[in-house]
């Protein structure tokens, strides 16, 4: 089974990818953290578990939806990881994810893939995004041939500075950055309600027809980046840069 969340695309386009190749299926998290369901998982030996990077680590929502669901049959867990950049120490913690919860950990891969943080980075015009994904495509037939044939992925770099990003400097993104007051829609707006349907932790409502952002943000950019107007802004951080989502490409 090949579980995955997503804010803008990459991992869905990564997890149906392995899911394809292996004749397996997907299980999409960001439906059971939307709905706060933990209901059992039954998996059949091998659990793909794919996301983005927020900081340098896995989405602390999914760690914590991971945590809190139980897993039937699981026999051996790889994580595959996107990212605008790099992973940093991630392997340590997703190493620790499964001792705690009874999984035998097979490693953590890095794809990179176009970069959707518009809160804090640029984001890619179209063609650069594709150029970005087609050098990504062999890298998960790479990522495939290593969990069809059950082997270890390869052990990340780690060293000083990933300690320190993925450790230090991920609580410092938490506690200071991840924020959704920055939010706010312009004249655009038509109040379609795109934004509050993608949103996995139900922090957007419509009030007079416009979105209104509450305090339980992760900020997958899912909301900015999926607008079919555009109308949505992150502060002054977003304005005149073009969103970006996989199915865009």
């Amino acid at each position: 089974m090949i579980i995955y969340f997503s804010g803008t695309g990459n991992s869905r386009h990564i997890a149906k990818r392995i899911a394809e190749k292996l004749n397996d299926v997907t299980f999409d998290i960001n439906s059971r953290i939307k709905e706060n369901d933990t209901q059992t998982v039954e998996v059949n030996g091998k659990l793909i578990i794919v996301t983005p990077t927020y900081a340098w680590r896995i989405p602390r929502i999914v760690q914590d939806w991971i945590i809190k669901t139980e897993f039937n049959g699981v026999e051996q867990v790889w994580f595959v990881m996107n990212c605008g950049g790099e992973i940093g120490n991630a392997a340590k913690y997703n190493r620790r994810l499964c001792s705690k919860k009874g999984f035998t950990y097979m490693g953590t891969a890095q794809i990179l893939m176009p970069e959707n943080y518009i809160a804090l980075f640029g984001t890619p015009e179209p063609e650069k995004a594709r150029q970005i994904v087609s050098k990504a495509e062999p890298v998960i037939d790479e990522i495939i041939k290593e969990i069809a044939a059950g082997h270890m992925f390869s052990t990340p770099r780690n060293n000083f500075s990933d300690k320190i990003m993925s450790g230090p400097v991920n609580n410092i993104f938490y506690t200071f950055c991840v924020k959704s007051k920055a939010f706010y829609a312009d004249e655009k707006c038509i109040g379609c309600g795109k934004c509050v349907n993608v949103c996995p932790l139900n922090n957007i409502e419509l009030k007079d027809k416009k979105p209104v952002w509450g305090k339980n943000c992760t900020h997958c950019m899912a909301c900015i980046s999926y607008c079919p107007l555009n109308a949505i802004e992150y502060g002054k951080h977003s304005l005149q840069k073009p969103r970006y989502t996989f199915e865009k490409l």
